[in-house]
This record gives C-alpha cells, sequence and structure tokens, in this order.
C-alpha cells in the first residue's frame, strides 16, 4: 500500500485508505463524524467560474469611485486608490501599505494564482510550478481582507450620513460582490487541488508506460521469483505506518 492514498482525519487523526470520489460525494470520518474532502468534478467547475467571476468583479470595483459626498453644494468622490494616495500624502505609509497589500496586492495575487492552477488542471494537465503557486496561495489567503473594508465602508457611511449627502457608487456594490464571492473561494479546499494533480501525473505517467513496455526477465539470478525471500520482505515493509493501521473509508452522498 502506498502512503499517497492515505488520508488522516484533522480531528480525531484516524488513517484510512482514500478512495477516489465521484461529484456530489463527500467522504466522512467514520470515528468522529468530521468531513475529509468532497468529490472533485463538480466543485472545480463551480470554484473556477466563481474565480473568474470574482476577477472581474475587482477590477470593476478598483475603477470606480466607492462614495460620492455632497456637502454645502461641494460634491466630491473617494475610491480606493484615492484613498491610497491620501494616506500617503498625510504621511502615513506604513497604513496606506497596509491597505495596500490587504484589499489589492493579496486578494488580486489569491485570484490570479488561483485561476493559472484551476484552468489548466480543468483542462487535463498540470500547468509548471504548480506546488509553488498553491504554497503562495496558502500563504497570501489569510492576509485578504475584503470583507473588513467592507466593514469599514458601510461604518463610515453611517457616520457621514448626519454631516454630508452620501450617494453609493459603483466600487461599492463591487466590494460588496466581491466580498460574497470571496467568501465562497475562501470555502475551496485546495487539497482538492493536490488530489487532481496527483491523479492527473499518475494518468501521464501510465500512459507513458504504455507506450513503451521493456520485457521483463524471466528468472535467473537478478530477477528473483515473487515467492521468494526477496519478495516477502519487499511485500512486509513497503508503505507500511508503524502504530497506524489503515481503514476503509466509505464515502455518501450529501
Amino acid at each position: 500500500m502506498e502512503r499517497d492514498n492515505l488520508i488522516a482525519c484533522h480531528e480525531c487523526d484516524a488513517l484510512f485508505r482514500k478512495p477516489l470520489l465521484r461529484a456530489r460525494l463527500t467522504a466522512r470520518c467514520p470515528r468522529c463524524g468530521a468531513v475529509l474532502y468532497h468529490g472533485s468534478s463538480a466543485q472545480l467547475d463551480r470554484i473556477c467560474a466563481m474565480t473568474l467571476g470574482a476577477l472581474i468583479t475587482f477590477i470593476i470595483a478598483q475603477s470606480f469611485p466607492i462614495l460620492e459626498l455632497d456637502a454645502n453644494g461641494v460634491t466630491s468622490r473617494s475610491s480606493l486608490f484615492g484613498a491610497l494616495v491620501v494616506l500617503w500624502e498625510e504621511h502615513m505609509e506604513l497604513v496606506a501599505v497596509m491597505v495596500f497589500c490587504s484589499t489589492i496586492l493579496f486578494p488580486l495575487t489569491e485570484l490570479v494564482a488561483l485561476l493559472y492552477v484551476l484552468l489548466p488542471v480543468r483542462q487535463g494537465h498540470v500547468p509548471p510550478g504548480f506546488n509553488r503557486v498553491l504554497r503562495a496561495i496558502q500563504f497570501v489567503r489569510p492576509w485578504g481582507m475584503i470583507e473588513v473594508f467592507m466593514l469599514g465602508v458601510l461604518v463610515t457611511i453611517v457616520k457621514m450620513v448626519s454631516l454630508a449627502r452620501v450617494i453609493p457608487d459603483v466600487a461599492l456594490f463591487g466590494f460588496g460582490a466581491l466580498t460574497l464571492m470571496s467568501t465562497v473561494v475562501v470555502t475551496f479546499d485546495s487539497r482538492t487541488l493536490w488530489d487532481i494533480a496527483d491523479e492527473l501525473r499518475a494518468r501521464h505517467g501510465s500512459s507513458q508506460r504504455g507506450r513503451v513496455r521493456p520485457s521483463r526477465p524471466s528468472g535467473g539470478r537478478h530477477g528473483g521469483s515473487p515467492g521468494g525471500k526477496s519478495g516477502k520482505k519487499a511485500s512486509g515493509s513497503a508503505g507500511a505506518v508503524p502504530g497506524r493501521r489503515p481503514a476503509a473509508l466509505a464515502a455518501r452522498k450529501d
């Protein structure tokens, strides 16, 4: 048994053999009932469409003003980039850099990196730098704070209503939609991509082995028979997990 076919429950640490799930199936731990992973095909299509929509919405939200203020006949519009410029000019460079990273750089990096991985995998091949890109996604994901920024904007609107006439603009609705889309994207478990990539690599390797089949020696000094001593030693030690016996894992439909 290979170690790649094993999965451990993140709640009770039970070890199971990992079956290949079809769409809309969920693997649960029979000991504690925790969800281990979901079927990948339907989830991959859904998250790919949601990520593409979130990227388009992100560009719209960054390209238009968020609010329009009308105070005593003086009208002014405010966008996220304009707010960053004001923070920088007011000698709050650290705050400006933090806002830029948490609302523009990290969310944009996550969306672009997800599309870079999702689109080739959906077409049936693993893109170059697959492992590094997934690790980068896991690194930047906690630092994207679009929802925190949206909450701050809503609090500002409530406080400014008594002082000036506040008119919501296109970017405000764009950030609202982006917050909902980002929530769906964040719920996607990137471990599913690792499983799909392993499956694609195994399929590619088996197709290459199918093209060239070298002749195997019938016996002799180096060949050995499956029932010999060397065969028994190999079968007894390959894929063993010391101290833990993997159990069969059953999948069911949610």
